[in-house]
């Protein structure tokens, strides 16, 4: 766990307000004025898994257009018939057979009311025991869909904060989680939200596999961009 006064924490919370001052929050596809339902989210989080969310998006309109955007009638559905409307996601056989779980199992807990009642930790639990799951993905739909205070980390996450020269002694997903929450103590649910959102954003537009580093904002913080720019002059750091 890292306490609010140390030298980690410090750096979480200066980086969201930097990322915050960059970025536009309403852009995000999972931002309040984007989002249309909480199963949208579900939906997602299983489709873009191994793909870009545009691809995920274009299987979702589909979804909808089909009549097919809730547990109900994914649920109803045969897997083929699934497969040939999320086909643009990638692994249409695998991402079918794991929505219709999903929706299988969202209807025997009595729909998703019902299920999103559940206290956090059972919540959490009851979708990480999901075929196709994992805590990634049980973490965006606790955020976004059930607006649970939860951090969502990904690879992005992860890959920012180590060219930061932060990040947790373990090396796991709770790890991660834990590093962050900590951090970020008074942080409420749209914080989070908000955060993870900056970070992907981020992480899509300049610090990728080979970062964009001159015009990053987090470069004066950055021990690697500094080192990649090797002396090119930087805004002063935030």
């Amino acid at each position: 766990m890292v306490s609010r006064r140390s030298p980690g924490a410090s750096l979480v919370r200066a980086v969201y307000r930097a990322l915050d001052r960059a970025y536009d929050y309403e852009a995000w596809h999972w931002s309040p004025a984007r989002l249309r339902a909480p199963f949208d989210v579900i939906g997602g989080a299983v489709l873009v898994q191994h793909t870009t969310w545009a691809n995920a998006e274009r299987a979702l309109d589909g979804l909808r257009a089909a009549g097919a955007l809730d547990s109900r009638a994914l649920a109803a559905l045969p897997e083929e018939r699934i497969a040939g409307l999320v086909r643009v996601s990638g692994t249409p056989t695998v991402k079918a057979r794991r929505l219709r779980a999903v929706a299988a199992a969202v209807e025997r807990a009595g729909g998703l009311g019902a299920l999103f009642a559940l206290p956090t930790g059972a919540l959490r639990a009851a979708l990480l025991a999901m075929h196709g799951i994992g805590p990634e993905t049980a973490d965006a739909i606790l955020l976004y869909a059930a607006g649970r205070r939860v951090f969502e980390v990904d690879a992005y996450a992860q890959r920012l904060f180590r060219r930061l020269g932060a990040g947790p002694e373990g090396a796991g997903y709770a790890a991660w989680q834990h590093w962050f929450e900590g951090a970020l103590p008074d942080a409420d649910v749209e914080a989070f939200r908000r955060y993870h959102a900056y970070i992907v954003m981020h992480a899509k537009q300049l610090c990728r596999a080979t970062p964009v580093c001159v015009p990053c904002p987090l470069l004066p913080r950055c021990a690697e961009g500094r080192r990649r720019t090797s002396g090119v002059p930087a805004a002063a750091a935030p």
